[in-house]
């Protein structure tokens, strides 16, 4: 498949760039951080999404979705990116619409697949337990009690679990931390007895949280998918978000490159632009090129996951392990090239860093990824 948008996704692309521009535009990003808005993100802004359809971008057409696929939610990603638009897109429209329509049962999918497209519902992953992602090192026990399970133990680095209506929890119902048997994924209540929730705000001014359980009943209808076999359906779901914060991260190194090759043609220094000085040139050649061999790794995964995403893996940690360097290069040449005022921030291009920095850490960081691929490739 050529490494190209269709004429549909280029419409698309030019829709919700068009629409984040003029709804989301950096200002907004930077009011909501110094006000301390308890949401950490525009209520109208998502609503705007639902209007889009976006909130559905993944969900099929019979519960009110556009049952597109992982290449259009990567564009409206990188569309985000470059405006830095904080929004539960990635928890709600991808990681748990992906979650329901592959592992949920049609009981399931009814009651809640239809919110999630209509934007009325914030779902949101629960995964990591510790300071680095480690899917298979899920400790959170559930043990059966009752017609159900009670859930014990902790979740960290839960992206908008501090609202999210619903959460999609990684339990442990057999086997040890480090073993991929014994997983199992619960639908999960965020106002049931036994959850305290921390909101946690982010270098980069996007929010978290951390989730403590304690006990927490759930009943046996709250399974998705299949009980000690969640790992296969949990590691799609991740891929997905992968791919996602791999196309966020081209959209936000992008925009940077863009500000800085911009800054350097209007910034004086001795008498000339400094767009003129050969070393800087060079700079900027390096980074344009870094950044167009990312965005070409990056639609491949894209469109692997959409043809087969069982066998997607590889080319997802190529993709995710590509953009995380690239982004970083992107963002620390755009902060060095533009000085001093760069540190500060009264100019945006600071958010930009801090963001590529949480982004790569996010679902496994460069490191994470090329381990996964040395293992899938028998090294």
């Amino acid at each position: 498949m050529a490494l190209l948008l269709t004429e549909d996704q280029t419409l698309l692309r030019d829709s919700a760039s068009g629409f984040l521009k003029q709804n989301a535009p950096i200002a907004q990003f930077r009011e909501l951080r110094d006000r301390n808005d308890p949401d950490g993100f525009s209520r109208p802004l998502w609503h705007g999404f639902a209007e889009m359809g976006f909130c559905g971008i993944l969900i099929p057409e019979t519960f009110g979705g556009l049952a597109l696929g992982p290449v259009e939610a990567g564009i409206i990603m990188e569309e985000i990116g470059r405006t830095l638009a904080p929004s539960p897109f990635i928890g709600t429209a991808l990681l748990a619409a992906t979650a329901l329509v592959r592992g949920g049962t049609p009981a399931q999918q009814q009651a809640w697949l239809p919110r999630l497209a209509q934007g009325t519902l914030i779902a949101t992953l629960a995964v990591d337990e510790g300071p680095k992602h480690a899917p298979e090192r899920t400790a959170l026990v559930a043990r059966r009690a009752g017609n159900g399970f009670a859930l014990s133990g902790t979740k960290t680095f839960v992206a908008d679990g501090h609202v999210a209506d619903l959460l999609i929890v990684a339990a442990r119902t057999g086997g040890s931390p480090g073993e991929r048997a014994g997983l199992t994924l619960f639908l999960v209540d965020p106002r049931a007895q036994g959850v305290r929730i921390e909101r946690t705000i982010m270098v980069d001014s996007h929010n978290a949280a951390r989730l403590t359980f304690e006990d927490v009943a759930v009943d046996a209808d709250a399974v998705l998918g299949t009980v000690d076999g969640g790992w296969a359906l949990l590691e799609g779901v991740l891929d997905i978000g992968r791919a996602a914060l791999a196309a966020e991260m081209t959209g936000l190194g992008e925009e940077a490159f863009g500000r800085t090759a911009q800054y350097l043609k209007e910034r004086r220094q001795f008498g000339r632009v400094i767009a003129e000085f050969q070393a800087l040139q060079h700079r900027i050649a390096h980074l344009w090129t870094e950044l167009e061999i990312t965005r070409a790794a990056v639609l491949k995964a894209l469109q692997a996951l959409a043809e087969d995403p069982a066998t997607a893996g590889t080319l997802v940690s190529v993709a995710k392990a590509r953009a995380g360097a690239t982004a970083t290069l992107a963002v620390q040449e755009a902060v060095q090239m533009h000085g001093g005022v760069g540190m500060t921030d009264a100019f945006d291009i600071g958010f930009f860093m801090k963001r590529a920095r949480v982004t790569q850490e996010m679902f496994g960081d460069a490191y994470f990824h090329a381990d996964r691929l040395a293992r899938a490739t028998g090294y």
